[in-house]
């Protein structure tokens, strides 16, 4: 019976057949089986410490988004956001991080009635490194004859690009 479990390819099925075959078995052969099964559980416990220990943390990715024109003297600036299901990649880098900047220059145009705004992104997986960035980049623009405008964060939010 066993033999014939093992040729099962769903696994439920064979915990099924195998869970039948332990109840109706003979005294003598549960003693056997329930140290074969005693056995499958310990490696299985093994196997899933060691890959649970193995997999990587997902950690949150933070944004802003900073858009400036040489036509106009209004620099626009959004919140530090929390990216939706984005992860950096490798290299640090913020995977279609131009389709965020591309939102952001959509929201600009068509909403705002705004064009001509060259739009940038920073992003990081610190919120503290990444508040740092932005009040060096607000002083930057500030310095001149700029004016920073804020951006709501209900009027405009990064969403994950379509794939």
């Amino acid at each position: 019976m066993i033999k014939r479990c093992l040729r099962i390819k769903n696994r439920r099925a064979y915990f099924v057949l195998l869970s039948v075959y332990i109840i109706f078995a003979p005294l003598n052969k549960q003693k056997e089986i329930m140290k074969h099964v005693k056995i499958v559980f310990a490696v299985m416990l093994v196997f899933t410490l060691c890959t649970a220990f193995t997999m990587k943390s997902h950690k949150l990715v933070y944004a802003f988004g900073v858009a400036a024109s040489f036509n106009d003297s209004i620099v626009y600036c959004t919140e530090i956001q929390v990216l939706d299901s984005a992860a950096l990649d490798k290299n640090g880098f913020l995977p279609k991080r131009d389709l965020y900047s591309y939102q952001l220059k959509n929201y600009l145009e068509y909403d705002l009635k705004k064009p001509d705004y060259t739009c940038m992104v920073y992003f990081s997986e610190s919120r503290k490194k990444l508040e740092k960035e932005a009040v060096k980049v607000k002083a930057k623009y500030k310095k001149g004859t700029m004016v920073l405008q804020a951006i709501a964060p209900d009027k405009f939010s990064f969403k994950k690009p379509e794939e």
